[in-house]
């Protein structure tokens, strides 16, 4: 069955995605707005468990590598070049998750969502008003990776402490983390047309002003 984008679009109105680099603050944005406007929040990896138990491996093979992996220091000690690819096959794979779960989700409400769905897709099932862009450095998305109470993150850095060679592991998962955090990727993201904002490396507090941008970029007021 396909169904044409002007459906999907229809039934995804009350959808507002959030796309962008590690460390740009996409979660705390959509903790926020999700907060403060009564939204539903799908976090990174929401339904997940779903998805797993209902991937095939012959149509999601990067979905099901989550379930047929030989281990977790299998998950970090990837290269960089295997690291990429699999992020990228799973981020075509998931998006037929994701917008048939958004549907069921968002028919009476407002949802906020952390996605990885590609910019070329999302031009095609959503609007400009409903899309933002939150990006990094790629040092600042590298370097401040593991400095978050995120515990998927903190559990990722206790699999690398407990590999063989924690130092050579850690560098070389830092390196699979630039490598999807690329300046050619940012510069996609900058090239995509959606609003774009950019966390800037100085110390301060940006939350809040982020936060007004994103809802009047939104109209949520």
């Amino acid at each position: 069955m396909f169904i044409h984008d002007n459906i999907l679009k229809h039934y995804l109105r009350n959808c507002y995605f959030i796309n962008g680099t590690a460390y740009a603050g996409k979660s705390t944005m959509c903790a926020m707005l999700a907060e403060r406007y009564g939204m539903i929040h799908c976090e990174e990896n929401y339904n997940l468990d779903t998805i797993l138990s209902i991937a095939l491996p012959e149509t999601h093979p990067n979905i099901c590598y989550m379930n047929t992996k030989p281990s977790w220091q299998h998950f970090v000690s990837r290269t960089p070049e295997e690291y990429e690819a699999w992020i990228d096959g799973n981020t075509q794979e998931m998006q037929e998750f994701e917008v048939a779960e958004l549907i069921r989700l968002s028919s009476e409400r407002k949802v906020i969502v952390d996605t990885n769905i590609p910019c070329k897709t999302l031009w095609k099932i959503s609007d400009y008003d409903h899309v933002a862009i939150l990006l990094s450095p790629q040092a600042m998305s590298v370097d401040h990776f593991f400095d978050r109470e995120d515990p998927d993150k903190q559990f990722l850095l206790s699999v690398i402490h407990s590999c063989p060679d924690p130092e050579a592991t850690l560098e070389n998962f830092r390196n699979c983390i630039a490598r999807i955090n690329s300046p050619e990727r940012y510069q996609a993201f900058c090239d995509s047309g959606f609003f774009t904002l950019i966390r800037q490396n100085d110390g301060r507090d940006t939350r809040e002003e982020m936060l007004c941008a994103l809802a009047a970029h939104f109209k949520l007021d």
